[in-house]
């Protein structure tokens, strides 16, 4: 298996975190080599050589996964509906590389660890729609605020399409994903619609970090990374009413979907746990910690939850499908998600816990993760 590059945290910000967790300079010089390992793990050369805060580290890899190898990393055009035809509703070109091999996939209830190359691949006789961004005003947050949507090539206001939101990882915004090629995330929608094995989807991406100061930023602290949390607020009372009444959107929980990666993976079980009456299938990638109070090499989270909490209510409706996973190499979030399995597993909530062999922090992840949830919501809806 290919790793991605490991780009993640600079020597001097290991001083910072150690002053944002109260350790004063005796403390500092008292830690073990053992904890100097831990809090070092993946550091490369050229991140020992940068400021000692968060300007040393490859946010992207964070944002929307660490790219692997074998993955181009070409930024794809965001265009404007404007540039689209004035409505958002003309069609990109058809893309005319040479078509893989195509396996068909077997729709059931399997989970499969990697995105077959057929499904996440560009392929001749499959047109592929750009992303377009927009903006709504959000109530909770006082202020106008951005998204990108990835509508379906055939777009038409005459008939009405499923919706999933795509939540980006920490230090992310809503160009995270459509900025980012490697995910194949177009791919992956479009093949498998174009296959017939889903309905026509439509993808918004939106920034998750909801702050009614635009001066915040996001940073490894608690203060830093409330406003992830408070964006349950965002998505339910503004976003989503927004994205309902612009778009044709089918409507109510069976049609409506929440997938996120690193951070948005945490939001994404945040706001299931929170709010599970709103959302048929979920998928929460490489979840980030913070749900519950732990301090991990990064930074310490207050939590917003008791482990006993973690769970979907007995008296909710439940989604349909409750999807978690990870790369079992992954150098970010390490067994965090797996943690979080674990606790649902003791409340007695079902889902599906799988690991990806071989992935990191990674793009790999992103399209298990995808593509498992797309091929769930299809098996579910094919015995209705």
């Amino acid at each position: 298996m290919k790793k991605g590059t490991k780009a993640l945290i600079t020597a001097g910000l290991i001083t910072v975190m150690l002053c944002s967790c109260g350790k004063n300079e005796s403390e500092k010089e008292a830690m073990t080599e053992k904890e100097k390992t831990e809090v070092t793990e993946g550091v490369n050369e050229t991140d020992k050589n940068a400021a000692g805060d968060v300007t040393g580290i490859d946010k992207d890899s964070f944002a929307a996964g660490i790219k692997t190898e074998d993955e181009t990393t070409t930024t794809p055009v965001e265009v404007t509906p404007e540039a689209q035809g004035g409505d958002g509703t003309e069609t990109t070109p058809t893309v005319t590389e040479p078509e893989p091999t195509a396996t068909p996939i077997i729709i059931n209830d399997e989970i499969e660890e990697r995105c077959p190359a057929s499904i996440s691949e560009t392929r001749k006789g499959v047109t592929y729609r750009a992303y377009t961004h927009g903006t709504y005003y959000s109530e909770t947050c006082g202020m106008e605020r951005g998204y990108s949507i990835l509508l379906p090539a055939d777009y038409s206001t005459e008939k009405q399409y499923p919706v999933l939101y795509l939540l980006h990882g920490i230090f992310g915004n809503e160009y995270s994903f459509s900025q980012d090629a490697s995910n194949k995330i177009k791919e992956i929608v479009g093949n498998m619609a174009a296959d017939g094995y889903i309905e026509e989807t439509i993808i918004v991406c939106p920034d998750m970090y909801a702050t009614a100061d635009p001066a915040q930023k996001p940073g490894f602290d608690g203060d830093s990374c409330l406003p992830y949390d408070n964006f349950i607020n965002d998505l339910v009372n503004d976003l989503m009413p927004y994205i309902e009444s612009e778009y044709s959107v089918l409507t109510g929980r069976e049609n409506t979907y929440l997938a996120g990666f690193s951070m948005g993976g945490r939001e994404t079980l945040f706001i299931t746990l929170k709010k599970p009456e709103l959302f048929g299938y979920v998928c929460a990638i490489s979840a980030a910690p913070g749900i519950v109070a732990t301090t991990d090499k990064f930074m310490t989270h207050p939590g917003s939850m008791e482990e006993s909490e973690v769970k979907i209510a007995e008296d909710a409706i439940a989604p349909e499908v409750l999807i978690l996973c990870c790369g079992s190499k992954d150098s970010v979030v390490g067994q965090y998600p797996k943690s979080y399995h674990e606790m649902l597993e003791a409340n007695g909530t079902e889902h599906i816990w799988y690991e990806i062999p071989g992935a990191d922090h990674d793009n790999n992840a992103i399209k298990s993760g995808l593509y498992n949830l797309f091929k769930q919501i299809a098996n579910s809806k094919n015995k209705k």
